[in-house]
């Protein structure tokens, strides 16, 4: 089963707050310990910041959130399943 680009960016968004929230950090505080926006923060978080999201991004959230860069991108079948409904 594929993944598609929208659900990819959309199940990173919702990992990106989880683990935020994880941390006990809103929005503000994590965008100012990666260097970024709130605003950018919440379109990734969103799954509105698409193909403009870079690997350093990804990398630079990560060490923020002080979890393995992998854990953002690894998604399971009840993950992509539960993605794939909301979409359609």
């Amino acid at each position: 089963m594929g993944i598609s680009r929208k659900m990819f960016y959309r199940q990173i968004g919702a990992k990106v707050a989880y683990y935020r929230a994880l941390n006990d950090l809103d929005q503000e505080q994590l965008a100012k310990k990666v260097h970024i926006s709130q605003s950018t923060l919440s379109r990734i978080e969103g799954g509105r910041y698409g193909d403009n999201i870079s690997i350093a991004m990804l990398l630079d959230i990560a060490e923020g959130l002080n979890i393995d860069p992998s854990l953002l991108m690894t998604f399971s079948e009840t993950d992509r399943e539960m993605w794939q409904q909301e979409l359609e």
